[in-house]
């Protein structure tokens, strides 16, 4: 699967079109910069190498439910929307609070609100509820090319066996730009959230949690994320020139810039570069099949992961024939554990750099 978009992309280290200057200096274990628009990968830093995604795993969520759900209509907030972790992100949506679709989804991309997550979820997966939307994603995950990508929660808080990299997040970032609905989301500054009358609560106001789009030029907004064990992950967009380039990361530490302003340094060198740059490509939906065909059947040694190895196996077990979705999460769940027990260690070592924190976003 690291084949997936072109033979360049397969590695764990640097890769940029020759002749290009530097990429900035960042704390992100991986990164990628492609173009919206044509799919044109720019450069990229271990593009298929496995990590975990913390809350830009929302964008799954918005790419699976967001056209299946009116955003009009009003729902009733139930006991199990607020089954979230304490202390991690919400909008302070209430048990038994009425609000409209179209406020989950700015609590959810504005606020990064893990109960809306919950809430949403429930909703788009029908008489399923939210086992059948985190099926939905893991499917369209596949749909997409995504094949390193596999949900467990909705909202992205840490469960065994979730995975992802920042290639899919470019393909799962392409789908929700290309919604008018989430881009209007996407860029609301500020919105209210509706007081509940019979639950005698005033309304409030949120606020966008995304730097980008208050202080980049031509930002078309994006999603932060953050949990201990992913560290911070960011999703980015903006637009400059007629070009969409969208900045994909994982696993970096806020310091010396954060997450959103790492994404930012990603943009304005992927805008530096000529139009025809290109080190590989977003694979188009039409063609996934093809490609992921021929990934599987023919892997070459540098396409090979030097990492943890089950993870692939266990991607393609969730869309192989015969294989019930229970099995497949079994699988998930059990050949990703070396891989989230590495990740673990290797946050151990880390945490006398940075500030303890359980607040999720």
């Amino acid at each position: 699967m690291r084949a997936v978009g072109g033979d360049a992309l397969a590695t764990d280290g640097l890769v940029i079109p020759a002749g290009a200057r530097r990429p900035p200096a960042l704390t992100a274990t991986s990164w990628l910069v492609a173009d919206l628009g044509t799919g044109e990968v720019l450069g990229g830093c271990g593009p298929h190498v496995y990590g975990t995604p913390a809350s830009v795993q929302k964008l799954l969520l918005a790419a699976t439910v967001m056209d299946r759900l009116d955003p009009r209509r009003t729902i009733t907030i139930i006991e199990g929307d607020l089954d979230i972790e304490p202390g991690s992100s919400a909008v302070g949506l209430l048990e038994g609070g009425r609000y409209p679709i179209a406020t989950l989804w700015l609590g959810l991309l504005l606020n990064s609100g893990n109960e809306a997550a919950n809430a949403l979820a429930r909703l788009g997966g029908g008489t399923g509820g939210v086992e059948a939307t985190i099926a939905a994603m893991n499917a369209e995950a596949q749909r997409l090319g995504a094949f390193q990508t596999h949900a467990v929660t909705p909202s992205g808080l840490d469960g065994p066996g979730q995975f992802t990299s920042a290639y899919d997040l470019a393909l799962i970032a392409r789908e929700c730009f290309a919604d008018p609905a989430f881009r209007r989301y996407a860029l609301t500054r500020k919105a209210r959230v509706p007081g509940q009358k019979r639950l005698k609560t005033r309304g409030f106001e949120i606020q966008n949690e995304n730097p980008l789009i208050f202080d980049y030029r031509g930002a078309l907004g994006g999603k932060t994320g953050f949990t201990q064990l992913a560290r911070h992950s960011y999703v980015g967009a903006a637009e400059r020139g007629g070009r969409r380039l969208v900045a994909t990361l994982l696993g970096a530490e806020a310091r010396p810039l954060r997450g959103w302003q790492q994404g930012a340094a990603l943009l304005d060198w992927g805008f530096s570069l000529p139009r025809d740059a290109s080190v590989g490509k977003l694979v188009d939906p039409h063609g996934v099949e093809g490609t992921a065909t021929a990934a599987s059947a023919a892997p070459s040694p540098s396409s090979t992961p030097t990492g943890p190895a089950p993870a692939p196996a266990a991607a393609r077990a969730t869309d192989g024939p015969g294989l019930s979705p229970g099995m497949a999460a079994a699988i998930a769940v059990t050949l990703a554990a070396p891989l989230l027990l590495a990740l673990g260690r290797r946050r151990r070592r880390l945490r006398h750099r940075v500030r303890r924190s359980r607040i999720v976003s």
